[in-house]
């Protein structure tokens, strides 16, 4: 019996990257969220989206728009928006009023964090404020990153700065994912594996993570070592849910193209939908679908 081989015609590993990234985007972006997982009788849980918080005006604008494209995505479902700091509402008082007798919810809830990696907020802060209000009956999601939407989020925001597939199969381009940073080993980590999915979803090129804060390299040191290795065009991508100082910090060491933080990304709004709904499935289920994602 005979195999025969996929057509795959392709001059090199990097054209090969970039078609199959680009049929993974394709892929993805006719992927609808599904519904909840098994649930007892009554409404879903509420959806609280946790943005860190920020006094640039323009990051809480950001996030509603957000959240109205979740809303999109699932009528019905009751989504709030809530901050961990330095914006109302604060997490606190969501998760307090949420346990109120008049609430439809019962107070039952997911609170989902738009964070990119399991970094001190997610796992100390989210669950203080939880603790602080069993009645709300909350469970917490997984941050939004790793995730191939969040891929597909960041490489659709380079392109609408200007990167194009050529630029992925130059040997003089590069680029560097900005992040808020965190002195969590894990929350590196994390911020690493988006790198190299970004890196393979750009068709191989080098993408080197660097943080606005608590970790190092800094977007200039990445700059300069993507620079020593050749790569003299160095984009910058936003690893950032809305405009903000590090954002903004981050953008104006870019060499050459900065990206846009993700904000209202269509397929940031279909993973914050994907992490609720992760929420709500059984442990083990949960356990084999991150695997199989791997």
């Amino acid at each position: 019996m005979t195999t025969q081989e996929p057509d795959l015609m392709c001059d090199s590993s990097a054209d090969l990257l970039g078609r199959v990234g680009t049929q993974l985007g394709a892929r993805l972006r006719r992927v609808r969220p599904a519904g909840p997982g098994p649930a007892g009788p009554g409404p879903a849980p509420t959806l609280i989206a946790v943005g860190h918080g920020s006094r640039d005006p323009r990051a809480a604008a950001t996030l509603r728009l957000l959240l109205d494209r979740v809303r999109e995505l699932r009528p019905g479902l009751d989504v709030r928006l809530a901050h961990i700091e330095l914006n109302a509402p604060l997490l606190t008082d969501t998760l307090a009023e949420l346990a109120g007798p008049a609430e439809p919810s019962g107070g039952a809830a997911v609170l989902v964090p738009l964070l990119f990696a399991r970094g001190h907020h997610v796992k100390h802060d989210l669950p203080a404020a939880v603790a602080a209000a069993p009645a709300a009956r909350a469970r917490i999601a997984e941050p939004l990153g790793p995730h191939p939407l969040l891929v597909e989020a960041l490489a659709d925001r380079l392109a609408e700065a200007g990167w194009t597939p050529e630029d992925g199969r130059s040997p003089a381009t590069g680029v560097v994912l900005a992040a808020a940073g965190s002195r969590d080993p894990e929350s590196a980590a994390d911020t690493h594996r988006i790198a190299t999915q970004l890196g393979e979803r750009l068709g191989g090129v080098p993408v080197l993570a660097a943080y606005a804060s608590a970790a190092a390299p800094t977007v200039p040191e990445a700059v300069r070592a993507l620079a020593a290795r050749g790569r003299h065009r160095v984009a910058v991508a936003s690893c950032f849910t809305a405009p903000g100082l590090f954002a903004t910090r981050a953008a104006a060491h870019a060499p050459w193209l900065a990206a846009d933080p993700l904000g209202a990304h269509p397929a940031l709004a279909r993973l914050v939908l994907h992490r609720y709904d992760e929420a709500l499935r059984p442990a083990d289920r949960t356990a084999r679908r991150e695997l199989a994602a791997i």
